[in-house]
């Protein structure tokens, strides 16, 4: 029961019964290379296995460079791991 307004640390302390901190640290990694594994694997797919058609192999449109600046906008973390 929250008794008062938590902070994002506290929170994770009471939910991962102190490990919350590592537990979140860890699972911030797995973002980046999850969505570079869906980029390579929407790029080698045949269209026809893909939802939305694909208008070409270096075109903006489709899933490869959603998944692409996907996998660039959660690198941060990796960015902080081997500053």
């Amino acid at each position: 029961m929250m008794t008062g307004i938590e902070t994002h640390e506290d929170w994770l302390k009471g939910r991962f019964g102190g490990r919350g901190a590592m537990v979140a640290r860890w699972l911030s990694l797995a973002a980046a290379p999850t969505f570079a594994v869906m980029a390579l694997v929407a790029a080698l797919a045949p269209a026809d296995m893909i939802c939305g058609a694909m208008q070409g192999p270096l075109s903006l449109q489709g899933m490869v460079p959603m998944y692409a600046l996907m996998c660039a906008f959660h690198l941060a973390p990796w960015l902080r791991l081997f500053r």
